[in-house]
């Protein structure tokens, strides 16, 4: 997603600064142009926003945190869009620490996989005061199709676990509901046509029925986008916020388990759009 951001953001003709905590991926992005910081204080250093997405609490730790962090130079007067799928309570805390160094932060996670966010076409929920909201505004607006602010600092991270929670149960739901129609043997590229143009079909199956049609037929359906291990970090998250606001959520528990049991068969890389074929495939009459 990182680096799909920052190839959009270089198309709509900014000048781009790149670091990640793996070089190897920063690579490709130096020869299209991007500018690769050996560090990312380095990094802050030259460039006036500093946007981040990263998989989790302990990631954002490591890369602000650290003795060449993020904020372990000077960033007064820089804006920092944090974009990753954590607590609330885990941008709250970075923001509190992005104002003590004389900078400003809005959290905007976002939904979307790669396609989206090479061609601006992300959903933002934007989480800030409403002037940090209105000068991230423009640069949003290259990356999102539609960006709202729903509060202030850990709304956005609220809005977007609420949003995930629906998204990784509908992968296991489809699964059972093939299950129930295997034996027809029909057209999988058909099945999954008439399941997107039913009430319950989603926006992702329309976008992304091609690759589950050809995963349900055991045929490779593309790289990863967003993977299994991705999907059950976000449920521990919404579970353990759920906790923190007193109260379970079992349909995501549920979902959970499922998923913990796919990547132990060995399916923790791969895409979400695989889940329902790991489903069909492991509950065979």
């Amino acid at each position: 997603m990182g680096a799909a951001i920052a190839k959009r953001l270089l198309e709509v003709g900014h000048e781009v600064h790149v670091w990640n905590r793996s070089p190897d991926k920063a690579e490709p992005l130096g020869k299209a142009g991007v500018t690769v910081a050996k560090t990312p204080s380095g990094l802050v250093a030259g460039v006036d926003t500093v946007i981040t997405i990263l998989t989790d609490a302990a990631a954002i730790a490591a890369v602000y945190d650290g003795a060449e962090g993020l904020l372990a130079g000077d960033a007064k007067g820089k804006l920092f869009i944090e974009m990753s799928t954590v607590q609330p309570v885990t941008e709250i805390a970075l923001a509190e620490k992005i104002r003590a160094k004389g900078a400003t932060m809005l959290e905007c996670p976002v939904g979307g996989t790669v396609g989206p966010a090479l061609t601006g076409k992300l959903l933002g929920v934007a989480g800030g005061s409403k002037e940090d909201f209105e000068r991230a505004k423009p640069l949003l607006e290259q990356m999102c199709r539609r960006v709202d602010l729903v509060g202030p600092i850990g709304a956005g991270a609220s809005m977007k676990l609420a949003i995930n929670l629906p998204l990784g149960i509908f992968w296991l739901a489809f699964g059972e509901a093939y299950a129930l129609c295997r034996h027809l043997n029909l057209d999988p590229a058909w099945l999954v046509e008439l399941f997107a143009d039913t009430s319950g079909g989603t926006n992702v199956l329309k976008a992304r029925g091609s690759a589950v049609a050809l995963a349900l037929q055991s045929k490779p359906s593309g790289s990863a986008t967003f993977d299994c291990d991705n999907i059950r970090k976000d449920f521990r998250t919404m579970v353990a916020e759920a906790k923190e606001l007193g109260f379970g959520l079992p349909m995501a528990e549920q979902a959970l388990a499922v998923f913990d049991q796919a990547a132990k068969a060995g399916w923790g890389g791969k895409d979400c759009t695989e889940i329902p074929a790991f489903w069909s495939t492991s509950h065979k009459a």
